[in-house]
């Protein structure tokens, strides 16, 4: 397990607990006592850590190296039913953005997301989850076969942003973003949409139209990520802290604002320190949702959704 600055004092702690344990296992003292007085502390350092985090600190934990991404998710909630397609039909197959067909229960889902790379090589094999225009393309391309077969769709979101470079904006990055958010407003199937790591611009907004928006609770969702803003701002990215609470994106803001539906909270200490615990969370809240959005027509859920993205932003002064 790796560890962030301010965990620093959990890995401590729990240093100690794990050589508390091999004394008593490698001798006859009893040390059950010490080693609860350990764990007590232990969780009550947890519970004060994660209880105070800063928006920055929430933004690092987003991007933890142990926290799970996209296929991780997937493979969790699905198991072995879930079928991977490739493609745009038009260009290549944009590593940097999956999708596929999935169940929950006896339920297909289409689930499309981002996928960031676990070390160098991964990393440089899917882009660093940052999409080109044809990773939306198959994104879109997925999304109106499930609309064509009446199956829902999941969008799951971890990118710190669509690809950059120049050939991304040759081959029309803008268009193909712009494209999914007209697409996605009137795709007649339920979206459920849920930002799992960084939901950094446009590049997160190319999939996340849905009808509900769910946000895990150490996740951050912006127009720009908070070095960028900083570097902007004040010519520097030492100021990212201070960008951070400006920008207003953690979970909590998202949801005083009413840009999302809701917030799903995470096992004590994040995802990455309870994985099995946050798919089986993610898992139940998709079902849940799923079966309130089934019950609505195709006219009345384009209506709903049309809808909600048209108030947001709304003033009255």
């Amino acid at each position: 397990m790796e560890y962030l600055d301010f965990e620093l004092p959990i890995k401590e702690l729990e240093e100690q607990l794990d050589k508390c344990m091999i004394i008593g296992e490698e001798s006859d003292v009893d040390v059950s006592e010490t080693c609860k007085q350990i764990e007590k502390k232990l969780e009550e350092t947890r519970k004060e850590i994660y209880k105070n985090l800063t928006p920055w600190q929430r933004v690092q934990l987003s991007r933890h190296p142990s926290r799970p991404y996209t296929l991780d998710y997937i493979r969790a909630i699905c198991g072995d039913t879930f079928l991977e397609l490739h493609g745009d039909r038009n260009v290549k197959d944009d590593k940097a953005m999956i999708g596929g067909l999935g169940k929950i229960g006896d339920q297909s889902f289409m689930f499309i997301g981002q996928q960031k790379g676990y070390n160098t090589k991964t990393r440089q094999y899917r882009n660093f989850g940052m999409a080109n225009p044809e990773g939306y393309r198959k994104a879109l391309r997925l999304m109106k076969s499930a609309e064509k077969f009446g199956i829902p769709v999941v969008t799951l979101i971890d990118t710190p942003g669509a690809y950059p470079g120049i050939e991304a904006e040759e081959r029309g990055q803008g268009e193909a973003i712009a494209r999914n958010i007209l697409e996605m407003t009137r795709l007649k199937v339920p979206i459920i949409v849920a930002i799992i790591g960084e939901g950094a611009s446009g590049g997160a907004l190319g999939i996340g139209v849905g009808d509900k928006v769910l946000m895990l609770e150490n996740t951050w969702y912006s127009v720009i990520s908070p070095e960028s803003c900083s570097s902007i701002l004040w010519r520097s990215w030492e100021y990212k802290e201070r960008a951070a609470e400006a920008l207003k994106l953690t979970a909590t803001d998202m949801k005083k604002l009413k840009l999302i539906d809701e917030i799903i909270r995470e096992p004590a200490g994040g995802a990455h320190a309870n994985r099995e615990k946050t798919f089986e969370i993610l898992k139940n809240k998709i079902a849940s949702h799923y079966g309130e959005l089934q019950k609505l027509s195709p006219k009345e859920l384009v209506e709903q959704r049309m809808e909600k993205y048209a108030n947001m932003g709304v003033f009255n002064g």
